[in-house]
C-alpha cells in the first residue's frame, strides 16, 4: 500500500496539487435473508479500489479506480489534478482547510466473533428458526429475516504525512411480522425496523438481540393489532421508546447540524438546514433536559458512527451539540469549520467507499440519559394520561429539517400511570424546537441503548451510510397525536 501512495503522491505533487489525500479501501460484504421459510436473498460481495482527492489552483479535484497498478493509479491521480483545475474556473470563493497534523496509526473494531467465520448454512439456520416462530403465530402472512455482515478496511495516506489504517466490523440483525386481513396491513419488527439494530460489533451482536426468543411475541402482537382501537387524536403527553427517540435525533437533530446543508453547499436527499450560523450559542433547542453529543469516540459505544479517525485523517472527537437544552454545535469538516469560527475540524467527514468522495456525515448523534435513576416502567407511572409509541414505522419531515410527522407500528395508552389498550397507527407531529422544548423526562443509563441506522443516505451520487443514535426513553408534554393516520 505504501508503494501506491507514493506513486499517488508523486504524481499529485508534480502536476501541481497543494494537497493530496488517498483512500484505499478493502471491502467485504455478506447479506443472507429469508422470506416465509425459503431463502430470500443470499450474497456475498468484494470491493477493492482507491479514491483520490486533491486540491490545485484552489480547487477539489476527485477521481477514482479498482485498477492498483502503478500505471493507472498514476493515471488516476493525474486525472484527479485536471478535474480541480477545471473546478477552479467555476469557483466562487478560495478554499481554505483548517490545519491537521499528521498521524500514523492502526485500529481496529473491537470484534470477539469475526463474523466471516460463521458459515451461510447456519446464518439460514438461525433465520428459518424465527421465520418458523413469526409463522406459528396463526393471521402471519408474511416472514422476514435477515443478517448483515461488513467488513470495511482503509488505507488513509496524505501530503502532509498522515499513514493511518483502519478495518471495522459491522453487524446487523432484524426480523419483521405481517399480518393482512380485510383492507390493513400491521407490520411489527425486531429489535428495530429497517433491518433490525446494526453495530461495530461481531457476530456477538447477533447472540445478544435474542433473535428466537422474542419472534413470537412480536408476531402476536402484528396480528393483535388487527383488532386494536384507532390512535386517537388530539393533544397529549407522549413517551417514546429509544429506538424512536433515536430516529427523532436522526431526523430534528442529525441532519440540520451538518455544516455543509447549513452552509449551501449540499442538499441532496434532506434538504438544507434551519440551524443558520447565528442561531450557534444562541438557540434555545430543547428543554435544560436536552443535552445531545456528537460522539465518534470508542467510549461512547460501538455504533455505526464510531471510528478512530474520518476520512480526512482527523481524530475521533466528541462534540457538544445541545447543553443543557442550547444549541451549541455542528458537524464540521476542514474545509468548513472556519465559517464557524473553528480552528479545527471535528472529525465528521466519511464516504461510502473508495470511489465516493468524503462527506459530513453524522458520526453518533446521541442524546445523554437522565442524571437520576428512572427507568420506563417508572416513567410511565408518573405519566396520568397519554400514549407510548413504540417502532417507528415512518417520517415526514421538511428540507428545513423543521416540521415533522412520525409513525410508529405500534402504541399504547397511557391512563393513571398504566399501560392500557393497544393502539394501531400511532402518529405524532411537531416543530422541531418546539417538541425539544416539550421533554420533561428521561431514563437513566441502563435504560439507554446506541441503536445503528445503516442507511442514511446523502450526496449526488448518492451515499449510503451508517449513524449512531444513543436514546433512553423520553416524555415530551402536549404533543399533537393522531392525524397521520386519520379514518385508517
Amino acid at each position: 500500500m505504501k508503494d501506491i501512495a507514493f506513486w499517488i503522491l508523486n504524481t499529485a505533487q508534480s502536476r501541481g496539487a497543494s494537497y493530496c489525500d488517498l483512500r484505499v479501501v478493502d471491502e467485504r460484504a455478506r447479506t443472507v435473508a429469508t422470506k416465509n421459510g425459503k431463502v430470500g436473498h443470499a450474497s456475498n460481495s468484494e470491493s477493492l479500489g482507491v479514491g483520490i482527492r486533491v486540491i490545485a489552483a484552489g480547487a477539489w479535484g476527485f477521481a477514482a479506480t479498482q485498477d492498483l497498478s502503478r500505471a493507472s493509479v498514476e493515471a488516476t491521480a493525474a486525472r484527479a489534478v485536471d478535474v480541480a483545475r477545471a473546478s477552479a474556473r467555476v469557483k466562487q470563493h478560495e478554499l481554505q482547510l483548517v490545519p491537521e497534523r499528521a498521524y500514523v496509526d492502526e485500529w481496529t473494531t473491537p470484534c470477539q466473533v469475526d463474523p466471516f467465520t460463521t458459515s451461510i448454512a447456519d446464518n439460514l439456520e438461525l433465520l428459518l428458526k424465527v421465520d418458523s416462530e413469526l409463522r406459528a403465530v396463526e393471521g402471519v402472512t408474511l416472514a422476514e429475516a435477515l443478517l448483515s455482515f461488513r467488513r470495511y478496511e482503509q488505507w488513509f495516506y496524505s501530503s502532509i504525512g498522515s499513514d493511518i489504517h483502519q478495518t471495522k466490523f459491522i453487524t446487523g440483525a432484524g426480523y419483521s411480522a405481517c399480518a393482512f386481513a380485510g383492507a390493513e396491513i400491521h407490520k411489527r419488527s425486531y429489535p428495530n425496523s429497517f433491518g433490525g439494530q446494526y453495530q461495530n460489533k461481531g457476530y456477538e451482536l447477533v447472540e445478544e438481540l435474542k433473535l428466537v426468543e422474542n419472534a413470537r411475541r412480536i408476531a402476536e402482537e402484528t396480528v393483535a393489532l388487527h383488532k386494536a382501537d384507532q390512535c386517537p387524536e388530539g393533544t397529549f403527553d407522549i413517551i417514546l421508546d429509544s429506538s424512536q427517540l433515536g430516529l427523532q435525533i436522526h431526523e430534528s437533530i442529525g441532519h440540520p447540524i451538518e455544516l455543509d446543508r447549513v452552509l449551501g453547499m449540499e442538499a441532496n436527499f434532506a434538504g438544507t438546514s434551519f440551524l443558520t450560523t447565528d442561531k450557534l450559542r444562541h438557540l434555545r433547542y430543547g428543554s435544560g433536559l436536552v443535552h445531545v453529543v456528537a460522539d465518534a469516540t470508542l467510549e461512547h459505544g460501538p455504533g455505526l458512527g464510531t471510528f478512530k479517525y474520518d476520512d480526512e485523517g482527523v481524530p475521533a472527537q466528541c462534540t457538544p451539540i445541545i447543553t443543557q437544552g442550547l444549541f451549541t454545535g455542528y458537524l464540521s469538516s476542514r474545509e468548513t469549520a472556519s465559517a464557524i469560527g473553528e480552528d479545527h475540524s471535528n472529525g465528521t467527514m466519511r464516504a461510502e467507499g473508495w470511489n465516493r468522495i468524503p462527506l459530513i456525515r453524522m458520526t453518533n448523534i446521541s442524546i445523554l440519559p437522565g442524571a437520576k435513576p428512572l427507568t420506563l416502567e417508572e416513567l410511565i407511572a408518573s405519566t396520568d394520561h397519554g400514549i407510548f409509541f413504540q417502532t417507528n414505522r415512518s417520517w415526514s419531515i421538511d428540507d428545513k429539517r423543521y416540521n415533522f410527522q412520525f409513525g410508529t407500528e405500534i402504541g399504547w395508552e397511557i391512563k393513571g400511570g398504566k399501560l392500557g389498550r393497544m393502539l394501531k397507527n400511532p402518529s405524532y407531529s411537531g416543530i422541531t424546537t418546539e417538541f425539544w422544548n416539550s421533554m420533561d423526562a428521561i431514563c437513566s443509563r441502563d435504560q439507554w441503548t446506541l441503536w445503528g441506522t445503516p442507511n442514511c443516505g446523502k450526496g449526488q451520487p448518492m451515499q449510503t451510510m451508517g449513524t449512531g443514535h444513543g436514546a433512553s426513553p423520553a416524555r415530551f408534554r402536549k404533543v399533537k397525536v393522531g392525524s397521520a393516520y386519520k379514518g385508517t
